[in-house]
C-alpha cells in the first residue's frame, strides 16, 4: 500500500494513495495522521490495506492526488537518524576534506541523529541565507519501524521495518569541517531534510526489495541534468537492518523513527553520483580540482525512483534552493 499526508495540521492528515499515485482517499476513519498509525500499527494496518485494496480496484473512487499538496509523509518525527551504509561515499567525501578514513567503517555503521521537528514538504523549497555554506543535495532510501527493542538483531530489525520513502538529507558542506573537528558531530551543517511524497509498505516493492535494501537505481536531477542513478541494493555495506540494529544497540526505538540509508553510491562511476560533494571529489581525483559548483540560489533539484514499467514508485522530491528572507 501507499501512504502519504496532506499538509493539513503540524502532523499532516493521512491519505492512501493508489498505486500509480492518481487517487487518494482520506484514512480519517483510521487514523488521522501516520504517527497515530504507526503508534498502532497492528490494529490499523489491515483496516489501510483494505481501503488500499478498495481504491485499487474502483471499489471507492477517491480524489485526485497531487504531490504539491503533501507534506513529508511524517512531518515531524520523534526519531531520525541517517546512516552512511555507503561506504564508497563516506570515503570520498572524507578525502574532500582531508579526513582519513579508519578501517572500523567498513564493518561498523556510522549513523548521526537529525533534526527531525521541521521536516520540509517534497516540493518544499530550500530556504538558506548564504549559498557559500556550500549548499548540497543528498539523494538516500529511509525507512519508517514501529517499536524496536533495545538489543535487537539485524535479523529480527528487518521485521520492525513498515514504510519505505526517499530523503532528500540536505548538507552544507562547507559548515561540516568545522563542526566535526570540534568532536561534537553535526547540527548547523544538517538543516532540514525532505522526504518523498509517498511512503510505500515494503511487500508492494515487490522482488525489488529483499528485507533489507532496495534494488533499483535512485535519479537525482539537478537543473533538468541527471547527476546520477546508482542503484540503491549495489555497494550498500551495511543494509537497514543493520542499520536499525546498530542504531538500538543502547536504547529502544519508538514506533515512527526513521532510519536512512545516506547517500546512495556505487563503484561503478557510469552510474553517476547522487550528492554534489561526491561529483566534486571525482573532479579533483581526475582533474586535481573541482568543476562542479555547489547549489545556488534558483537550482532546482529533483529526486525519483522507478519501478521496471517505468512509473514512479515514492513521487518525486522536487525542490528548488531559494534566499532565505525573515
Amino acid at each position: 500500500m501507499k501512504l502519504a499526508s496532506l499538509n493539513l495540521g503540524r502532523d499532516g492528515q493521512l491519505v492512501v494513495v493508489d498505486s500509480l499515485m492518481q487517487r487518494y482517499v482520506t484514512a480519517a476513519d483510521i487514523a488521522p495522521t501516520l504517527q497515530a498509525a504507526l503508534d498502532n500499527w497492528n490494529s490499523c494496518k489491515t483496516a489501510l490495506q483494505d481501503l488500499f485494496k478498495q481504491l485499487e480496484t474502483g471499489q471507492i473512487t477517491g480524489q485526485a492526488f497531487t504531490v504539491s499538496t503533501c507534506a513529508s509523509p511524517l512531518p515531524r518525527a520523534f526519531h531520525w537518524a541517517d546512516g552512511s551504509a555507503y561506504v564508497n561515499h563516506v570515503e570520498l567525501v572524507r578525502k574532500a576534506r582531508n579526513a582519513e578514513m579508519p578501517a572500523s567503517f567498513w564493518t561498523d555503521p556510522l549513523i548521526y541523529q537529525g533534526g527531525s521537528d521541521t521536516f520540509l514538504g517534497p516540493c518544499e523549497d530550500i530556504a538558506m541565507a548564504d549559498p557559500s555554506w556550500g549548499i548540497d543535495f543528498e539523494a538516500e532510501v529511509a525507512v519508517i519501524v514501529d517499536d524496536v527493542p533495545m538489543g535487537v538483531s539485524p535479523e529480527n530489525a528487518r521485521g520492525h521495518i513498515k514504510l519505505v520513502m526517499l530523503v532528500n538529507d540536505v548538507s552544507l558542506r562547507n559548515l561540516i569541517p568545522g563542526e566535526l573537528s570540534k568532536g561534537f558531530g553535526f547540527y548547523q551543517a544538517k538543516p532540514s531534510s525532505a522526504f518523498s511524497p509517498v511512503a510505500v509498505s515494503p511487500e508492494t516493492l515487490g522482488t525489488a526489495w529483499d528485507g533489507a535494501k532496495l534494488h533499483l537505481p535512485l535519479r537525482a536531477v539537478l537543473n533538468g541534468n541527471l547527476i546520477g542513478q546508482p542503484n540503491a541494493g549495489v555497494d550498500m555495506t551495511f543494509d537497514f537492518g543493520q542499520l536499525i540494529a546498530h542504531a538500538a544497540k543502547t536504547r529502544p526505538l519508538c514506533a515512527g523513527t526513521i532510519i536512512g540509508s545516506g547517500t546512495v553510491s556505487n563503484l561503478d562511476r557510469s552510474n553517476g553520483s547522487c550528492c554534489l560533494a561526491e561529483v566534486r571529489m571525482l573532479e579533483i581525483i581526475t582533474n586535481g580540482s573541482p568543476s562542479t559548483d555547489f547549489m545556488q540560489f534558483g537550482d532546482r533539484i529533483q529526486i525519483d525512483m522507478h519501478d521496471n514499467n517505468g512509473h514512479s514508485i515514492f513521487g518525486q522530491i522536487n525542490q528548488q534552493v531559494v534566499q532565505y528572507v525573515d
